[in-house]
């Protein structure tokens, strides 16, 4: 039995890795498009409008995509569902990269996002199911960690294409990691929580898995009566959600501080960064090349802040961390709006003013909205509707980003940046208001106390 250790550790790490390209994958397809607008408008003629089409056609899709998965993740198995969305990336990313107007390009987009939705429900599902119990908090941070991975080696592409303006290439290339996630995914087990709580006669199976992940029968059969126990006490405590349930009776106020949440977490402006920040950087001044190499260092700060996060959010404290990223969010965006207000002239200091602003503001987003959105929805809702609620709350999650990604770009060209981030700067406000009057402090509370501060003591009973 000793000697099982090292396979079982081997049989991990390909989970892990297989895992880790989902997240990027996820994170690449978001970002690569910032680059890429700058170059498209060479090949297929996109107005404002479009451009907010192009984007949110990938955020459509994700939502899609999302509100599918997890019904069909029962019914086709986590793994095989991954593989399905492997497929759909390929697909999606192939037709982007070939798409010969703005209708096809909007459309396969669109393919895109679909798996993008699913990869962003399956794979923190799957590995979460997959992992040892020791380690198994520790995913939900570390998806938004690869998340941003992704998103600065999208960034980096970008720049490796942005002297031949291949557009078509920054996007295409995200096919490989596709290809290599969806014949990757086949060679690995399935979840044993899914073989014994849904598939006939998959107990056996359920049990084989578990040896070669844990590498010891026993811990096998141990493993295998908690999930037993945790399905059947899935069964009786959780409730069929619906939208109209949770704005009604005790569970409205939870739903409200989850709902908003996700709002301000979108509408704080986050999303015109992660997609348009060349584009505003060449309104202010930046030639094509330099502006994305300038998207390079902000992907790796967004990237780099996101590990403090990760630890901080267990130390310090969900509110405390959401009401100092809200300060320097807000401090940021005002240093944004006035250095745009004021009418600088194009030149060092109005791009140096620019840049520092955008460096701070994603600074304090990654450290702070970015990774502890995750972490909270799961905590505010109780047992018997945290499924349904947290599900609900992520489909408008993508629903806001969508909103705010197809309209940016018309606002920029009716109002200029100067507007837009006085806007954000009164959002981010809004957002630390929120944090302070109305969020409850999750870290180190029970599920039973948190939902007593939200909703008042349960009601008696006769």
């Amino acid at each position: 039995m000793a000697g099982s250790g090292a396979p079982a550790r081997g049989r991990n790490i390909w989970i892990w890795f297989f895992g880790a390209l989902g997240g990027i994958l996820w994170g690449y397809d978001t970002g690569v498009i910032s680059g890429a607008l700058l170059y498209i408008p060479d090949d297929i003629p996109l107005s404002p409008l479009v451009q907010g089409m192009v984007v949110s056609g990938l955020l459509v899709g994700a939502m899609l995509g999302a509100g599918l998965s997890g019904r069909l993740a029962d019914t086709l198995g986590r793994r095989m569902l991954i593989l399905a969305g492997g497929i759909v990336f390929v697909i999606g990313t192939l037709g982007s990269a070939l798409a010969v107007n703005a209708a096809l390009l909007v459309g396969f987009r669109f393919v895109m996002g679909i798996g993008v939705g699913i990869i962003s429900v399956v794979v923190p599902m799957y590995l979460s199911e997959l992992a040892p119990k020791e380690i198994r908090g520790r995913l939900t941070s570390l998806m938004q960690l690869l998340v941003t991975v992704g998103i600065f080696l999208a960034y980096v592409t970008d720049f490796a294409f942005a002297d031949a303006r291949a557009w078509r290439w920054m996007i295409g290339i995200g096919v490989i990691p596709a290809v290599v996630l969806a014949i990757g995914i086949y060679t690995q087990p399935e979840s044993p929580r899914w073989l014994a709580g849904h598939k006939s006669g998959g107990e056996e199976d359920a049990k084989r898995v578990l040896v070669k992940l844990r590498g010891s029968e026993e811990a096998a059969r141990e493993e295998l009566a908690e999930i037993h126990e945790s399905v059947r006490s899935e069964a009786e405590n959780t409730e069929k959600v619906k939208l109209g349930s949770l704005t009604r009776g005790r569970l409205r106020p939870i739903f409200i501080v989850g709902m908003l949440l996700v709002f301000f977490q979108n509408f704080v402006g986050i999303n015109t960064i992660i997609y348009y920040a060349p584009t505003l950087l060449t309104n202010v001044g930046f030639g094509d090349k330099n502006a994305i190499l300038a998207n390079v260092g902000i992907g790796a700060v967004n990237m780099l802040m996101t590990i403090p996060g990760m630890f901080l959010i267990d130390k310090a404290g969900r509110r405390p961390l959401l009401r100092w990223g809200a300060v320097g969010m807000c401090a940021a965006m005002i240093l944004l709006t006035i250095t745009n207000l004021v009418g600088l002239s194009q030149g060092p200091l109005l791009l140096g003013l620019t840049l520092a602003g955008i460096i701070v503001y994603i600074a304090s987003f990654s450290i702070s909205w970015g990774p502890v959105q995750w972490v909270l929805l799961p905590e505010l809702f109780p047992l018997r509707v945290r499924a349904g609620a947290v599900g609900i709350c992520v489909t408008f999650n993508w629903l806001f980003n969508m909103i705010v990604a197809l309209l940016f770009p018309s606002l920029l060209d009716i109002f200029g940046a100067g507007y837009n981030f006085l806007f954000f700067a009164v959002m981010t406000a809004l957002a630390y208001l929120f944090a302070t009057k109305l969020l409850p402090e999750t870290k180190g509370r029970s599920l039973e106390q948190i939902e007593r501060d939200l909703t008042g003591p349960a009601p008696a009973t006769t």
